[in-house]
């Protein structure tokens, strides 16, 4: 038989068979260096990378499931849709001939290669399916390994393990073949069509039983896998409904919408009977017609306009009454779903009247006030500390240390180095040479110096510590500005750290990284990283090692690709003085039954684990910081020995693990409704609590009063770190309670309410804020400072408890015009109704509490107002004369850094001091 596509070519010209396989040639070669190359680079260095971390059986599980899925998928929906073309084809018959003209007007036959074009698209459909089902590797483990949770859902009563873990794959499943099903449908009938086995009339159908047979069993097929996704998925996507004033099943989803989806899945079965009677018996076009109709009538009536006449004319006008127990289902699954149903609730008496005795007995709470913001802070560590232009300081954190016998708040910054600061940037540079940061910068959160800036800890390269605290391992190799490749263990020595007119120089020793010392890793990094240069460079020895994803986020997130992270990693100093990086890692779902969601779909979150990155030589270990949770467990299940129980972490890490900020943030923004447990309550929001006012423009989805503190709970006999937040009702502006995350000793991870009494008025922060705008004293300082062209910085305003009541607390920047740092000039304080400014927090806390005397010296100490004649003299003098002392040292040194503008403000403020110490004398 002549072949029609090789006829097709004229008589000149190569031989066909020579040309197609040049072709082959080429595709192949091509084909290789495009894809199965850069696979296999790929393949090699991440199998080394995570042989290195000690996590290889993370990628070998997921490459073996993802290549079985791809493989068997694949094989699958190949078998499935190619069985089903190739029934379609007659062996008795033939297609018709099917013509295509040449550009030189003559027919050709082409229907030869229409089961070749069948055959294609058989594979390609094989392929996308393998591919789909391959990404669902995690979705098949979690189902195999899947524990209990050991609750239900109220509707179902099914455990809620069911919904995390099984349902996924059983919809997934199903998913698949319905879309192989729908695809061999459409290939059959095409074939059918083409052979002439189809005919259609108005008033008669005539079909050969071959093809009534083969499409009849597929249709079917497609009805039952329908029925069957509408009972399993179908009735459980009701508890994720939106039906009501909640999320889950309402009031008409169980009444109305769940015997509709079950009647509509009996009639999707008894469709199916109905294909297979036409086409077993003939008008097969017409039993079809009527299934296809009936199905799609009765999900159209019975979950469609049934439940939505309900929900109008019944629901709604009597919705408490009817959504109640839903409400209940609901309130009680978002509790337990996000952790709430353990927050513990204590009452404030709310009417206590503070004392300096008050003060003096929470000294750990004032000691470590948070005067300075770390924004402000990061400018000013730029500016003191980053010594060469090629370091940066990507973020400041909190932190809490025992320095010299005492527990201190502090902020710490790790001193990276940004490799696009470097003055000369080439492969030795880049690459070789500067390989690390330096060291970190810490400040207590409340020093301050006489000129203004923060008191430093711990400063300079290498680190020099002013406390009992001590940096031994400085250097950063693994951090947050990391992002590229760096190559250690060569003849190129590495800079460590420059050291007046010289620089010192240093060779790694740690055990991080990948050998490179053989031609064949050289080449294969070379390929990966596009670097010929790492071929070609005679300074990469046998003992050389490439570190590489040294990001400690990008690390973490590929080590454990499964688990989310806190927006916030934080550098801690171990008491042998090294330098780790904690990260906050949690699982989550999208599919906890009647749970409330956040704003990204989530409905279930838990901090389960604590990565440890090590700075030095990138070592990552993970910590089951959640036991208990049933997805962690699952996950243990599957990956075995990568995670550690959290009595594996040493105490001197430990003690510096915090609650992570952004569960802490979802948590208060659900609890300030879900506190509200009476379904009639929470339906009515009668007690609905908000974030205070204070963000951006106003915005109460911004929260600027959440931060850490050190203090003394009520209640309490130690302070402690914790994390807290305050609320006021909604739409009002004063304090109802504030929630805190403990974070120390056994305490960890509790979370404690106090509530305000409702008939106590408590002042909230937009209203001490305006009591603040409106003290003439203080808004008269202010724009003094603005009109002499510095640039004034109202810091945060801090609610801190005391006892059972609060102050607040705000720190006022002076920046100087066209200066970089900001100097703490003021620090202003509020209680109930009254309102200071001083220069330090604790001559702010005395004009509060401490009596006239006090009130008068540190009035003028602030330059803020003149000391009457007659005022008494104890004391007074004494608090002008060490105000005249600051204001003298500090035009000295603004002298000595040649900054004549905070001169000049420092010598007037001397004048005006000096006057008032003269109006006090008899």
């Amino acid at each position: 038989m002549t072949n029609p596509i090789r006829n097709s070519f004229g008589s000149g010209g190569p031989p066909l068979e020579t040309v197609r396989r040049f072709m082959l040639t080429i595709v192949g070669a091509a084909f290789f260096v495009l894809v199965v190359a850069p696979w296999l680079a790929t393949f090699a260095t991440d199998l080394l990378w995570f042989r290195e971390i000690g996590f290889e059986s993370v990628f070998t599980k997921s490459l073996v499931w993802r290549a079985g899925l791809f493989a068997g998928g694949g094989a699958f929906a190949f078998v499935f849709i190619y069985a089903n073309v190739r029934y379609a084809e007659n062996r008795s018959g033939s297609i018709p001939a099917l013509f295509m003209n040449r550009n030189d007007g003559v027919r050709v036959d082409v229907s030869a290669i229409v089961p070749r074009l069948f055959l294609i698209g058989a594979a390609l459909a094989a392929f996308l399916t393998g591919t789909i089902v391959s990404a669902q590797w995690l979705t098949y483990l979690t189902a195999l390994h899947a524990v209990d949770v050991g609750a239900v859902d109220p509707l179902f009563q099914r455990d809620i393990g069911f919904y995390l873990f099984r349902l996924p794959r059983v919809e997934t499943v199903l998913n698949t073949l319905t879309l192989l099903t729908v695809v061999s449908m459409a290939g059959s009938a095409a074939i059918h069509a083409l052979r002439g086995e189809l005919t259609f009339s108005l008033r008669r159908t005539s079909l050969p039983s071959r093809a009534t047979r083969h499409l009849g069993v597929l249709l079917a097929f497609l009805f039952v896998l329908l029925a069957v996704r509408l009972w399993i998925v179908g009735a459980s996507a009701l508890l994720y409904s939106d039906t009501g004033p909640l999320l889950g099943a309402s009031y008409t989803d169980v009444h109305a919408r769940l015997p509709g989806i079950r009647l509509n899945a009996a009639v999707g079965l008894a469709a199916a009977g109905l294909v297979l009677f036409g086409a077993l018996r003939g008008g097969f076009i017409r039993w079809s017609g009527i299934a296809i109709a009936s199905y799609a009538a009765v999900g159209l009536l019975f979950r469609g306009i049934v439940p939505s006449v309900l929900q109008s004319f019944s629901v709604l006008p009597n919705e408490l009454v009817k959504e109640t127990p839903y409400l209940e289902w609901h309130i009680a699954a978002t509790r337990r779903a996000w952790n709430l149903d353990s927050v513990e609730t204590r009452d404030l008496v709310g009417d206590t009247q503070l004392t300096m005795a008050d003060i003096k007995a929470n000294a750990p709470t004032i000691d470590n006030v948070r005067l300075w913001e770390r924004d402000l802070l990061k400018q000013t560590f730029g500016q003191l500390q980053e010594i060469r232009t090629y370091y940066d300081f990507a973020s400041v954190n909190d932190d809490r240390y025992t320095i010299d016998g005492r527990y201190r708040q502090v902020h710490l910054s790790a001193r990276e180095l940004n490799p696009a600061s470097l003055p000369t940037r080439n492969f030795i540079n880049e690459r070789l040479t500067f390989t690390h940061g330096m060291g970190i910068t810490m400040a207590p959160v409340n020093q301050v110096t006489a000129e203004g800036l923060p008191v430093l800890f711990i400063k300079d390269v290498p680190p020099v510590s002013t406390t009992s605290l001590k940096v031994t391992r400085p250097q950063i190799y693994y951090g947050e500005l990391t992002g590229s490749y760096v190559i250690v263990g060569t003849s190129q020595k590495e800079f460590d750290y420059p050291a007046g007119e010289t620089n010192v120089y240093t060779n790694y020793t740690g055990t991080g990284g990948v050998p490179v010392g053989s031609a064949l890793r050289r080449m294969l990094y070379a390929w990966q990283f596009g670097s010929t240069d790492m071929i070609l460079s005679s300074y990469i020895t046998s003992g050389a090692r490439i570190l590489y994803r040294r990001n400690v986020v990008e690390r973490a997130r590929t080590a454990l690709p499964f688990l989310r992270f806190d927006a916030e990693p934080y550098l801690i100093v171990t008491d042998s003085g090294q330098l780790k990086w904690i990260l906050d890692a949690y699982t989550s779902s999208t599919v906890y039954p009647y749970s409330q969601r956040s704003r990204d779909g989530t409905n279930y979150m838990r901090n389960s684990v604590k990565v440890v990155i090590d700075a030095y030589d990138g070592s990552v270990d993970a910590y089951l910081a959640d036991p208990g949770d049933p997805i962690i467990r699952t996950y243990a299940a599957i990956f075995g020995s990568i995670f550690k129980p959290m009595s594996a972490m040493t105490a001197d890490i430990r003690r510096h693990t915090r609650y992570p900020g952004d569960l802490f943030r979802v948590q208060t923004q659900l609890h300030g409704t879900y506190h509200m447990v009476a379904a009639d309550a929470f339906y009515h929001r009668e007690d609905q609590w908000q974030y205070p006012a204070g963000g951006p423009d106003g915005d109460r989805a911004v929260n600027p009063f959440m931060r850490h503190i050190i203090m003394k709970l009520p209640g309490e006999a130690a302070p402690e770190f914790i994390y807290m937040t305050p609320f006021t009702p909604r739409g009002k502006d004063n304090l109802a309670a504030w929630m805190v995350a403990r974070m120390d000793g056994e305490h960890y991870g509790k979370l404690v309410v106090y509530r305000f009494p409702k008939q106590t008025l408590v002042y909230g922060p937009k209203q001490i804020a305006n009591r603040i705008n409106q003290d003439t004293d203080i808004s008269q300082q202010i724009t003094l400072w603005d009109q002499k062209g510095s640039q004034v910085i109202r810091g945060e305003l801090l609610v801190i408890p005391i006892k059972e009541s609060l102050i607040y607390v705000q720190p006022v920047y002076l920046r100087a015009e066209g200066g970089n740092i900001p100097e703490l000039k003021r620090v202003v304080v509020a209680h109930e109704n009254q309102v200071a400014m001083a220069e330090t927090l604790d001559e702010g806390l005395a004009m509060l509490f401490g009596g006239a005397a006090a009130r008068t010296a540190t009035t003028a100490a602030a330059g803020l107002a003149a000391v009457a004649p007659n005022a008494p003299t104890t004391g007074t003098n004494s608090g002008l004369v060490s105000a005249a002392q600051q204001h003298y040292d500090r035009a000295m040194a603004a002298q000595r850094a040649g900054d004549w503008a905070a001169y000049g403000r420092e010598v007037e403020q001397l004048g005006a001091v000096l006057r008032q110490l003269k109006a006090t004398k008899p």
